[in-house]
C-alpha cells in the first residue's frame, strides 16, 4: 500500500491494494465536509471504522489463505484452539456464522482431517467438535502467523495509540450494543 503516516493523520490519501481476488480502495479526506457529512458525525466515524476494518481484514484474509484456509475455517480452528472442544452451534455463535455456514466449515475441516466430531457426554443429541493432532498443529502455526500479520498491519499506531483506540472502540461498541437499533425508547 502506498501511503505515509502523515497522510493517515489528516491529509488526503488514496491507497489501493489487491490481495488475491479482493481489491481494497481507501480514500481518507481532510477536515472538510464530504458529501454533506461533517467529519465529527456518527456516519463519518462509521465509514472510517468500516474502511479500517476492511484494510485490516485484507491482511488477515491474505495470511489465512496462504495456508489454504478460508476465513470461516480459520475462525473455527482458532476458537477450538483457544476454547477447547465445543458443540457445533457454540462454535457458530462465537465466530458469528449461521448454522448452515458453520456446519459447512466443520465439514471441510473434518474432510481434511483437522477436526473430529464426537457425541456430547452430557447431551447425547449434541455433537462436539475437537481438533485432531494435525488440526492443532496447523491452528497453532496459522494463529501465530495471524498474530504477526495483525501486528504488522497495526504498526501505523504506536502501542499507546493502539491501547487508546482499543479502549475507545470498546466504549463505543458497548454503548451502541446497549441501544435499541431502531432508536425506540423503553415503554414506547
Amino acid at each position: 500500500m502506498s501511503y505515509t503516516y502523515a497522510e493517515w493523520q489528516g491529509l488526503s490519501c488514496t491507497a489501493r491494494h489487491s490481495v488475491g481476488r479482493f481489491s481494497l480502495h481507501i480514500k481518507i479526506m481532510d477536515d472538510k465536509i464530504h458529501a454533506g457529512v461533517p467529519m465529527h458525525s456518527g456516519v463519518h466515524l462509521w465509514l472510517i471504522l468500516l474502511k479500517a476494518h476492511a484494510a485490516l481484514r485484507a491482511h488477515a484474509e491474505a495470511q489465512v489463505r496462504s495456508f489454504g484456509l478460508g476465513f470461516s475455517d480459520f475462525a473455527a480452528l482458532e476458537v477450538l484452539l483457544h476454547k477447547g472442544p465445543l458443540p457445533v452451534n457454540t462454535i457458530g455463535r462465537l465466530v458469528r456464522l449461521s448454522s448452515g455456514s458453520i456446519t459447512a466449515a466443520v465439514d471441510r475441516l473434518e474432510s481434511r482431517g483437522l477436526v473430529e466430531r464426537s457425541n456430547d457426554r452430557e447431551d447425547r443429541r449434541a455433537r462436539v467438535v475437537h481438533l485432531t493432532g494435525e488440526g492443532r498443529e496447523l491452528a497453532e502455526r496459522v494463529f501465530a502467523e495471524h498474530v504477526a500479520a495483525m501486528e504488522r498491519a497495526s504498526t501505523g499506531l504506536t502501542p499507546e495509540e493502539q491501547c487508546q483506540a482499543a479502549a475507545l472502540l470498546k466504549k463505543l461498541g458497548c454503548y451502541a450494543a446497549a441501544l435499541d437499533p431502531l432508536g425506540r425508547t423503553e415503554g414506547a
